[in-house]
């Protein structure tokens, strides 16, 4: 991809300062598509946008006019502030997550993904030491398999919530300069690439970053391809998890009871993803452990409403590891619920040998 400083040279707009994936695309570059003027409302307008647009010349030798062609394509979309300002973990209840989740078609969904993708998925298991269910289970929840991968602009979802939403304008201006970044260095279109409000993308939802870090080219063609082949997205999944720890060699959950609710206790139940007490720790203050669970263990204590009262849960290094991917121990919970439905309902459907 041809998109810094050294391709342009000159102001002519027919220099190859990008190459775009399109017929369409090439058209705008060369002045078809571009009357010389941006849309009154086009992030290339504003002064922030342009001094951002400074920063990205000078600190990684993108070509101004690129930029400028990108930004005058990119317009605050009002339907992303209003999708990040309210995500469902703030308004469901553990059981109504569930529902949604962890529901029928999903597993029977999962259980065919699963067997369209066995080689694949048992490469990555043995390369990367994660169980096929979870990674089929995170593919499932993020995307459905690859049938809701997002229809939003990536670079509109970025430059949104990185002018537009004050809250976490860092983070999303951090993600746009990964998506510049990743764009040069894969040779795709910024613009051509679409993925959730949030500018996730692909089968397994990789934000820019992740990409950048995690993605592989998993059936050695020479392409990171998580948008459209099965097979790199579930090696990119699969290294996620390991690059962010997985053991996969004990229980991610338990379910437990409590001797008695405490006001000790109940100060610690959902306090933070991150297991940093002990088995032996819970055990001491009245919660009902598997005996085999070994002492030394870290988990953390949860508490999960259902209709018909709450249940607790001890989470463990795996677990947290789940939450790596989505910061949400409903998230995490859905997924290893899902895992777990998928692999039985596999293994109770599969034809004896």
């Amino acid at each position: 991809m041809q998109f810094d400083q050294r391709s342009a040279q000159g102001r002519g707009l027919s220099h190859p300062i990008w190459r775009y994936a399109t017929a369409a695309l090439m058209a705008f570059i060369s002045g078809a598509l571009f009357a010389g003027s941006a849309a009154a409302d086009a992030y290339v307008q504003r002064s922030e946008v342009q001094s951002y647009i400074d920063e990205l010349v000078t600190n990684h030798g993108f070509s101004r006019i690129a930029l400028e062609e990108v930004f005058s394509e990119s317009t605050k979309q009002e339907r992303i502030i209003e999708l990040m300002s309210r995500p469902a973990e703030r308004r469901l209840a553990w059981h109504e997550y569930q529902k949604i989740l962890v529901d029928e078609p999903r597993v029977s969904q999962g259980v065919v993904f699963w067997r369209e993708n066995k080689q694949a998925l048992e490469r990555a298991a043995k390369a990367y030491g994660v169980a096929p269910e979870i990674i089929v289970a995170i593919i499932g929840v993020e995307t459905r398999y690859g049938r809701v991968t997002g229809n939003f602009g990536v670079v509109d979802a970025l430059s949104t919530l990185a002018f537009d939403y004050p809250p976490r304008a860092k983070f999303f201006r951090g993600q746009l300069t990964e998506h510049f970044l990743l764009s040069r260095e894969e040779g795709k279109n910024p613009l051509s690439m679409k993925g959730s409000y949030a500018g996730a993308m692909g089968f397994g939802q990789f934000i820019p970053s992740s990409y950048r870090a995690y993605a592989v080219d998993f059936d050695n063609d020479g392409v990171r391809d998580i948008w459209a082949n099965k097979t790199d997205a579930i090696g990119s999944v699969a290294n996620y998890f390991a690059e962010h720890g997985w053991q996969g060699s004990n229980d991610v959950v338990e379910r437990v009871t409590l001797s008695e609710m405490t006001p000790e206790l109940d100060a610690l139940i959902n306090n933070g993803l991150k297991p940093t007490m002990t088995v032996a720790d819970w055990r001491g203050m009245g919660v009902q452990v598997s005996g085999t669970q070994d002492d030394a263990r870290n988990a953390t204590l949860m508490r999960m409403e259902q209709p018909n009262g709450n249940e607790y849960w001890l989470g463990f290094d795996d677990f947290y590891v789940i939450t790596r991917y989505n910061h949400s121990r409903l998230y995490a919970m859905a997924v290893y619920q899902l895992s777990q439905a998928i692999r039985k309902r596999r293994e109770s459907s599969a034809i004896p040998a």
